[in-house]
């Protein structure tokens, strides 16, 4: 098992968009399994790359039992409708804050074998797939919150720091 440690807020590797996924080579296979390996323990949904310090195009998930990985992904699609609940990460631990999403998402990628991938979802998926793609972007949650929320939330992480 390649279980990997994961990368927390105040990282720059976290702030930087991921590179496209070129060529798939061993080091991109050992990758998938380090980010299959790593989000597959109760209590996580989804893992970037960029969360292990790969700066690569590449997440994975543990939605409903279920637990995959996409390279390159795009959202090709998301719905009108939107859920807010409350979110949170592994980069930055403990933290929850409501955060809105679309309801629904789609995301377009490929697999190890360089075949389309399609993965969707609705609610806890929907949110996976959108909060990761933000990861491979160079955006946290944090990003997306409400103004007066996001001052609460930096205040907590800087009293975490100490």
């Amino acid at each position: 098992m390649a279980m990997r440690e994961i990368r927390t807020v105040g990282d720059p590797v976290l702030r930087t968009p991921c590179d496209p996924i070129t060529t798939v080579d061993d080091r991109v296979r050992s990758l998938v399994t380090d980010l299959v390996d790593t989000v597959d323990f109760e209590g996580r949904a989804g893992l970037a790359a960029n969360q292990i310090g790969v700066n690569l195009r590449a997440f994975s998930w543990n939605i409903d039992d279920e637990v995959g990985y996409v390279l390159n992904p795009t959202i090709v699609e998301l719905s009108e409708d939107y859920q807010d609940g409350d979110e949170g990460c592994l980069s930055v631990p403990g933290l929850w804050y409501p955060t809105r999403r679309a309801w629904y998402a789609r995301v377009v990628g490929v697999d190890l074998d360089g075949n389309e991938v399609i993965v969707e979802g609705t609610e806890l998926m929907g949110r996976c797939l959108q909060h990761e793609v933000d990861h491979l972007d160079g955006m946290l949650y944090l990003d997306r919150l409400d103004r007066s929320v996001r001052k609460k939330a930096m205040r907590a992480i800087r009293d975490q720091l100490g």
